[in-house]
C-alpha cells in the first residue's frame, strides 16, 4: 500500500513538472519547443525560454525571428554550437552580434557566419583573415562581400580562395556593366 501511494506521488510529481515546464534538463517537451518556436510567444517568454536547460529549445528560441536582439546577443555566447549557428542564421540578428561570431571558436559556426547572405560586411572582413582556409572560401562566394575584401582574397595564398575571388570580383564587374 505504501509503495503505490509513493510510486502515485512521484508519478502526480513527474507530471506536475512537465506541465509546469520544469522539466530536467535533456528532455525537451514538445509543447516547449512549440512556444519557443511560435511567433505569436510574447518577447518576455522567449527570454525566459532562452534559459531553459534544454539546448534544443534554446537553438529553437534562437531561430524565432520575434527573439529581442539583447536575447540572441545572449544566445550568441551559449555554449552550445547549434544555439550559436541558429543565432548566426536569424534575421533578426542584430549585426554587431556577427561580429562576435565571426570571431567564434567553432569552425563550424564561423562556416555558417561566412556562409550566411544577410551577414554584416564587417563580419566577412573578419572571417576573410581566418586561419582555416574553407572559411576564406566562403567568404569569396558570398554574394555580400565587398569588393575590397574580394580583392585581398584574390591574392590568397590558397590557389582555390584566389581563384574564386577573381571569379567573384569578375560576376560583380559582368553585373555593373549590364
Amino acid at each position: 500500500m505504501c509503495r503505490r501511494f509513493l510510486s502515485a506521488c512521484l508519478l502526480i510529481a513527474v507530471l506536475s513538472g512537465v506541465v509546469a515546464g520544469t522539466v530536467p534538463a535533456g528532455e525537451a517537451p514538445a509543447a516547449t519547443l512549440r512556444e519557443a518556436r511560435l511567433p505569436a510567444t510574447s518577447k518576455t517568454r522567449l527570454a525566459e525560454l532562452a534559459a531553459h536547460p534544454d539546448w534544443r529549445v534554446r537553438k529553437t528560441v534562437a531561430g524565432n525571428r520575434r527573439t529581442p536582439g539583447e536575447v540572441l546577443a545572449r544566445l550568441a555566447g551559449d555554449p552550445e554550437p547549434q544555439v550559436r549557428i541558429s543565432v548566426a542564421t536569424n534575421i533578426s540578428t542584430p549585426d554587431a552580434v556577427y561580429l562576435g561570431l565571426a570571431r567564434d571558436g567553432d569552425v563550424d559556426v564561423r562556416s555558417v557566419v561566412a556562409r550566411y547572405e544577410y551577414v554584416p560586411v564587417a563580419a566577412l572582413k573578419i572571417l576573410a583573415g581566418d586561419a582555416v582556409p574553407r572559411i576564406r572560401l566562403e567568404v569569396a562566394r558570398n554574394w555580400n562581400t565587398d569588393v575590397a575584401t574580394l580583392e585581398n582574397l584574390s591574392r590568397d595564398g590558397d590557389p582555390d580562395i584566389a581563384a574564386i575571388a577573381l571569379q567573384s570580383l569578375q560576376k560583380r564587374r559582368e553585373e555593373a556593366a549590364e
